[in-house]
């Protein structure tokens, strides 16, 4: 959305830019393009014919210099440079708001002191009006800490270009991302495995403890009832023990007589009996 609306604004300059033929007509119209409202980027402007004619004249060339820095530079780059033109108050809050953003990229949290010193600012108050006007304007999304001088970003806007010659060191930068990348993968991979190989080993002991306690439940039920039959077949024994004996006493009862004196007599055959002396 930033970026569309950055573009839009640059559009009316891009047309101007072809009847700039001077040297002068072009020059002039850099300040105009950097010094208008929600023109961020301005790479198209750079790459016309008109704009890359100024390289070749003596007098005119800063304001192409000026231009590269509006598009990939920032208030570090400007002050480095005391030959370029000087810079109108729009032009230099432009080049203080872009020049938030590359140092937002460095860091997530950014200090009061930092940004100061980096910016030129004079005051924590100034610093603070600059990201509010820069989240306003949807180059970067941030928190402001007052009480621990801290500015914590959590978005930024795509409006800068890139500079002649940064793609290798961005493809470097992004292939060492893309190694970290598969490192952290792999350390994950690694991880699932060992838990997995956890959980199964868990599962492995538990079924061998479930299975060790249904042995131990069957040896004491097998146990429990072998101790149950043995007391009932030691009852049926002792009954039958009870049983015999009152059996035989009878017979024996039966089968004698007392006679006169106290004497036993026992009866053989018809009943005929003989005194034992």
């Amino acid at each position: 959305m930033e970026q569309t609306k950055a573009l839009n604004a640059l559009e009316p300059f891009l047309a101007l830019s072809k009847s700039a033929t001077s040297p002068r007509a072009a020059s002039d119209l850099v300040v105009q393009a950097t010094s208008a409202p929600n023109t961020y980027v301005f790479a198209e402007l750079l790459q016309t014919p008109n704009m890359q004619n100024l390289r070749s004249s003596e007098e005119h060339a800063q304001y192409l210099t000026l231009l590269e820095i509006f598009a990939w530079g920032t208030w570090a780059d400007y002050k480095a440079r005391p030959e370029l033109p000087k810079l109108s108050t729009q032009q230099h809050q432009k080049l203080l708001l872009l020049s938030l953003l590359p140092l937002s990229h460095s860091h997530a949290t950014l200090t009061y002191t930092h940004l100061q010193h980096a910016l030129d600012l004079p005051s924590p108050r100034a610093l603070e009006e600059l990201i509010t006007s820069a989240i306003y304007a949807g180059l970067l999304a941030a928190t402001l800490d007052p009480a621990r001088s801290l500015v914590s970003v959590t978005s930024l806007a795509p409006l800068r270009d890139l500079a002649p010659g940064s793609l290798p060191a961005l493809q470097e930068t992004l292939s060492a991302w893309s190694r970290r990348c598969d490192l952290a993968l792999a350390d994950l991979e690694a991880q699932a495995e060992k838990v997995k190989a956890h959980a199964v080993q868990r599962e492995k002991l538990r079924r061998k403890k479930e299975r060790a306690v249904e042995v131990q439940l069957a040896d004491e039920k097998g146990a429990a009832k072998r101790g149950s039959d043995a007391r009932a077949g030691y009852a049926a024994d002792e009954d039958a023990m009870d049983i015999d004996q009152e059996g035989g006493s009878g017979r024996v009862t039966r089968g004698s007589k007392r006679g006169p004196g106290g004497q036993e007599r026992f009866g053989f055959g018809g009943g005929a009996g003989r005194r034992l002396g």
